[in-house]
Parts: structure tokens; C-alpha cells; sequence
């Protein structure tokens, strides 16, 4: 429980630094700072270094192209399964601290993750909805997903009798350690993992490392499928929020491959335990 504590907090400071916006910010004030002190030719190289990951964050597709090969990892089951015991959907699509406070369903940018989980329920209505997610912020307060999730999802039809709630992970490795504990698949289950499309391929490694295998049902897609370097063409936020998304998923993959956690870097639809 230390080890895994110390991940999380270690991967959150971490990535304070590692965001392309954060780092751009910090780059700009050790440049004031070192002007202030005289040191010019480092102030140039910290202000040039600056300079070229904006461009390269807000006036370019790199993180399109950086989150193309993780989104086309993973696939729908094409058939559709005939009976599905499950439906497992991954926190990280709800504003938990806007729920806190006012104890609604407002969605973030993975919205999508629960309207298609309520979609699969109402195709598979046997089915139970596991809900994993707890808070996974380090400062900040949140209310976990596992408890903003069920409103929603009994607002648009889910009976809450079917749902299984797991409100204790803070990240991935968690999410599926926790929900095979509550879910207790037995051989010959199909059980459905609903996350972001570029999430899945970290997922699924780790669904699997946990002893549970799951179908993949990958949604919030973030890419048209055909993305290629170039610049400007998109807005500045998205192509920002898009680089950002990349970096921490990528590193996220190789954190959890260093640490263990994951059999490989980069798993695929033919990997097995």
C-alpha cells in the first residue's frame, strides 16, 4: 500500500512539471529569473526551449498523431458479444469538483465514457455496471467518479440495483485491481471495459495483469483516424489539450511498464499474461 502510494504521488508531481503548459510557464519565469541575475545566454536557451514546445503544442498536430496509434490499438468485438455478464466504466470523465459542490453529473471531455456505458446497459439489460473510479486528484478535493457516475446513469434509465460501485482507486492499476475484487468474473463471463479509445491499450494491460479479462469497448475517441504532422489545424486549446492527453498517456505506459505493472509498453489485441 506504501509502494503504491508513493507511485501516485510521485507520478502526480511528476506530471505537474511535464505538462506542455505548465512546463511553458516555468520556462518563462526561470527566464525572468535569470535576466534578473545577468545569465543571458542560459535566459536565451530556456526562452528558445519555451518558444518551441508552444509551437509545437498549439500550432502543430503533434499530439493527433501522438494519440493515433494508442486510439487505433484496440477495436470494438465485431460481432457485438450475444451475453455480456458486465460493463465495466472507467472513472475520468466527470467534474468532481463542480459535483461536489453541487451534486449534479456534469461531464468533462470523456463525457462520452458513461453515455455509452447507459447505452450498453440498455442493450445488454442484464447486465451489471461496475463503476470504478474514485478520486484520483492530490490538492485538489473531488468527488470520485464511482459517485457522481450513478446519478447520471440512473437518470438516463440504469436501475441502481445493477450497479457496483468501487470509489477507492486513484488510478488506473487500481481501477482494475479493485474491480476484479468486486466483480468476481467467473470463466465464461464476458465482461466489457468502457474508457477513452488512447486509455485503452494502458487498460487492458493492466485488466489483464490483474487476472481479468475483458472485451475492449473503446469510446471518446479524440482523432479522425487520418491525422498527419502539420500546423494550425486546429485551435490552439485543442491541440494543446491534445499534446497533453499524449505526453501523460505515453508516459504513463512507460512508468507502468518500468515499475512492473505493465507486461508491455505498448500492449496489443494479441497479448496475453
Amino acid at each position: 500500500m506504501m509502494r503504491g502510494a508513493m507511485f501516485f504521488t510521485l507520478s502526480k508531481v511528476f506530471w505537474f512539471f511535464a505538462d506542455p503548459l505548465n512546463l511553458i510557464g516555468i520556462l518563462l519565469l526561470l527566464t525572468v529569473l535569470l535576466l534578473l541575475f545577468r545569465w543571458r545566454r542560459l535566459a536565451l536557451a530556456t526562452a528558445s526551449f519555451g518558444a518551441i514546445v508552444f509551437v509545437l503544442a498549439a500550432w502543430t498536430t503533434l499530439g493527433a498523431v501522438m494519440l493515433l496509434p494508442l486510439e487505433e490499438r484496440f477495436q470494438r468485438p465485431d460481432p457485438m458479444p450475444g451475453n455480456v455478464a458486465g460493463i465495466i466504466l472507467l472513472g475520468g470523465g466527470f467534474e468532481g469538483r463542480i459535483n461536489m459542490a453541487r451534486g449534479g453529473y456534469e461531464t468533462g471531455v470523456a463525457g462520452d465514457r458513461a453515455v455509452e456505458t447507459a447505452i450498453l446497459a440498455r442493450r445488454y439489460p442484464d447486465a451489471r455496471v461496475l463503476i470504478s473510479g474514485g478520486s484520483g486528484a492530490l490538492i485538489l478535493e473531488g468527488e470520485g467518479d464511482a459517485d457522481s457516475a450513478p446519478r447520471m446513469l440512473e437518470a438516463l434509465g440504469v436501475a441502481p440495483e445493477r450497479m457496483i460501485l468501487e470509489n477507492r482507486s486513484r488510478n488506473t492499476h487500481e481501477n482494475a485491481v479493485f474491480s476484479r475484487e468486486l466483480a468476481d468474473p467467473q470463466e465464461g463471463e464476458t465482461w466489457l471495459l468502457v474508457t477513452s479509445a488512447f486509455h485503452m491499450p494502458r487498460s487492458m494491460g493492466l485488466y489483464r495483469k490483474a487476472g481479468f479479462e475483458v472485451v475492449p469497448w473503446p469510446s471518446d475517441y479524440r482523432t479522425a483516424g487520418n491525422e498527419r504532422f502539420g500546423l494550425m489545424q486546429a485551435s490552439q486549446q485543442d491541440s494543446l489539450r491534445a499534446l497533453s492527453t499524449a505526453l501523460r498517456e505515453w508516459i504513463g505506459l512507460v512508468a507502468y511498464r518500468a515499475t512492473g505493472r505493465l507486461d508491455e509498453v505498448l500492449p496489443g489485441p494479441g497479448d496475453r499474461p
